[in-house]
This record gives structure tokens, C-alpha cells and sequence, in this order.
């Protein structure tokens, strides 16, 4: 038997698409803890990332941070906040955020340093204030990098939310994990497929999403 069997066997079977463990519920799932971790995520990185690269200040630090979270292995660090916290969604958001906050932290920054420095020094000489420089001048101009931090940290957190079914939770992992306990490959493949494919739907919706935010004059210069 090969994937394509498992998969047949797997899509074709319509208990899988009905009940708590069907794939909409299981897809709905892995979609909420997706998101809820790359909101938190966003709201740590965005606002740091924004204002060093701003200032100019801390990008030694940043890197340093980066390079220290990207080395922390995500299921080492979902056992060990299991092992501390118990059972509960925050030991599975805590790798997940670690995972995603250094591509926003450091695309955020180096987005900014990047920024022309005339249209900036344009501003202060008309009387900006600093955070209106910030947002006004030099975040328009960054938001296609910063964009793509955020596509970058989403795809991260997208093909490891699947860790969550490891503490009990669902998600698209539960497909994985029940699959190898109970030897049913089909279900493995199934699970695995549905990851990729959530990968590249959240790959176009930031297509989309920078076709929409993101001016043509930007996009070109990008």
C-alpha cells in the first residue's frame, strides 16, 4: 500500500467527517490554537520589533534571543510545561508562541532598519513626533517584511500545532497520534495531509493579505 491508498482510504471513510472526531471539528481546532498562538505572538514581537527598529537600539539583543528560542526543541519545551503546569491549553501555547515570536521579532526590526532614512528625516524636519513617524512613515514602507514574518511564524506554528494532541488536546495531530497508537496509517496520512494543505491555504491568505494591505507602489519597490 502506498500514501495515495492510505489517503483514499482515509477522505473516503465518511465517519471522518462527522462527529468530534470528524476533520471539520478537528480542522476548527487546529485553526483556533493556530491562531491564538500567533496573536500572542504578534502582540510580543510586533510592538518590540517595531520600536528598537525604530530607535535602532537592541538588535544585538534581538538576535540573540532569536538564535535562543529557534534552539529550544517545541515538544522538549510542550513536556516540560506539561510537567510544570499540568494539563491544560497553556502548556501547548507556550512552545508554540517561543516558536513564532523570533521570525516577527526579527523581520519587524530589520523591516524597519531597512526604511529609506530620507522620507524619515523628511518627517522629523516637517515636526512628526516619533511614533507618528513610526506609523505613518516607516511602517507602510516595512509592511511587506513584516508581512512576511508573520507568514513565516504562521506556517512555524500551523505544521507544529500538531504537538497539542500529544497533552490530550485536538487539533489535526490527534489524526497523527491516534494513528501510530493504533496502527491505522491511513489516518497518519490523512492527518499529515490535512497539515500541508492548511500550510499552503495560510500561505495564500497572506498572498491575499498583502495584495490588500500592502500598496502597489510598496509591493514593486519589495
Amino acid at each position: 500500500m502506498n500514501v495515495f491508498h492510505f489517503g483514499s482510504l482515509f477522505f473516503g471513510d465518511h465517519a471522518h467527517w462527522h462527529g468530534y472526531d470528524g476533520i471539520p471539528t478537528r480542522l476548527t481546532e487546529h485553526i483556533l490554537y493556530s491562531l491564538m498562538a500567533l496573536a500572542i505572538a504578534a502582540a510580543i514581537g510586533l510592538p518590540v520589533g517595531l520600536v528598537t527598529g525604530h530607535t535602532g537600539r537592541g538588535g544585538n539583543a534581538l538576535a540573540l534571543i532569536a538564535t535562543a528560542a529557534r534552539a529550544l526543541p517545541s515538544f522538549g519545551l510542550l513536556v516540560l510545561m506539561f510537567v510544570l503546569l499540568g494539563l491544560g491549553l497553556t502548556p501547548v501555547m507556550i512552545p508554540l508562541v517561543v516558536l513564532a515570536v523570533p521570525p516577527i521579532l526579527v523581520t519587524t526590526y530589520e523591516a524597519v532598519r531597512s526604511v529609506d532614512p530620507s522620507p524619515v528625516d523628511a518627517a522629523r524636519g516637517m515636526g512628526m513626533t516619533e511614533p507618528r513617524i513610526l506609523l505613518q512613515v516607516e511602517v507602510p514602507v516595512a509592511l511587506p517584511l513584516i508581512l512576511g514574518g508573520l507568514r513565516s511564524a504562521a506556517i512555524q506554528i500551523v505544521s507544529t500545532a500538531t504537538i497539542a494532541a500529544y497533552v490530550s488536546f485536538g487539533g489535526l495531530g490527534r489524526y497523527i497520534v491516534d494513528g501510530l497508537y493504533q496502527h491505522d496509517y491511513s489516518k497518519v496520512v490523512g492527518g499529515a495531509t490535512l497539515v500541508a494543505l492548511l500550510a499552503l491555504v495560510t500561505l495564500a491568505v497572506f498572498w491575499a493579505l498583502t495584495r490588500l494591505a500592502v500598496s502597489a507602489g510598496v509591493r514593486r519597490s519589495a
